[in-house]
């Protein structure tokens, strides 16, 4: 039988998940480094309750887990997300050109900022990872109705603050 105390299994739970673990709460922190540490966290828990944990149930324990850090450690602060600046090393854009990406850049950052934490993550999860509704269900443990509806509001929300998306 599987275990999550094998060391095999446990390893290949991490390899399969980390990266999701990482960008599902990274999207909700914004923050690179408190996003690591809820990861690494929600792992270690995950080792210490091998023995309760089946390998089915691995996934949905780390994604709560994970969140269940994120709460804790955000409770009264307001959620900011950082994206890093594009470079512009060899451009042979005009700087009218760059002047309004990066205006589009920061509009687009304000009204992702803007939006409810639930409908920003389901947004970039599904936008920048590519997550299909029913998986952005599980880690959130809602119906993929409420998905659907988030995704909704999300998109009619930006295409009010934003011309062009």
């Amino acid at each position: 039988m599987n275990n999550v105390c094998e060391e095999q299994v446990f390893s290949s739970i991490f390899k399969a998940n980390s990266k999701t673990v990482f960008n599902y709460i990274y999207y909700k922190f914004g923050n690179e480094e408190k996003s690591h540490d809820a990861v690494q966290e929600a792992f270690v828990k995950l080792w210490e309750n091998c023995s309760k944990v089946t390998p089915e149930k691995a996934k949905s324990y780390l994604y709560t887990v994970a969140n269940n850090l994120y709460l804790n450690v955000i409770k009264a602060e307001k959620v900011r997300l950082k994206y890093a600046e594009p470079t512009y090393e060899h451009s042979n854009e005009s700087p009218e050109f760059l002047l309004e990406e990066k205006e589009y850049k920061e509009k687009l950052d304000k009204a992702l900022n803007d939006l409810p934490e639930n409908q920003r993550t389901t947004f970039l999860l599904n936008r920048i990872d590519g997550k299909k509704y029913a998986e952005i269900a599980e880690m959130e443990g809602v119906s993929i109705k409420a998905i659907e509806k988030r995704m909704h509001l999300a998109l009619k929300t930006l295409r009010e603050q934003i011309d062009g998306i």
